[in-house]
């Protein structure tokens, strides 16, 4: 379970509630990049949590609690003193896995937007889990 989504997360513990699965999982870096020099960094500033959603899983509705490092620059040149670390997985500040988004975004390109609606919101977790994953997105 620890490579589903990305191979430097860990998988910490799992807990299904209603119609949801959370999934906890935590970063295995030791050293994150400064996004604004290219820096490497390995001093921890903080920790925090962040909610995202992803694809579902059999029927239900995932949620994956990811604790993220906020790391300290180590070059004093660069603007920023501290960054919260980033994964491919995510776009910036993203609430959404960006599998998940696509998804959301083929569905909207292909059906009419009430359709859309209904689809996403009220069967969402049975719908999406029957696309496949990997799919061309032009625009």
């Amino acid at each position: 379970m620890d490579e589903i989504i990305d191979q430097n997360l860990e998988y910490i513990i799992h807990e299904i509630i209603d119609d949801a699965i959370f999934i906890n999982v935590v970063s295995n870096r030791e050293t994150v990049i400064c996004p604004y020099c290219d820096t490497p960094s390995s001093k921890v500033h903080s920790h925090y949590e962040r909610s995202l959603q992803d694809l579902p899983i059999q029927g239900l509705k995932v949620r994956v609690i990811l604790n993220n490092k906020k790391m300290f620059c180590n070059n004093p040149g660069c603007n920023h003193t501290t960054f919260a670390e980033s994964f491919d997985f995510l776009n910036f500040k993203a609430t959404k896995t960006k599998r998940l988004e696509n998804k959301i975004i083929k569905i909207s390109m292909n059906v009419s937007s009430l359709t859309a609606t209904d689809l996403l919101s009220k069967k969402a977790p049975y719908f999406l889990a029957k696309l496949p994953l990997k799919s061309k997105i032009s625009y």
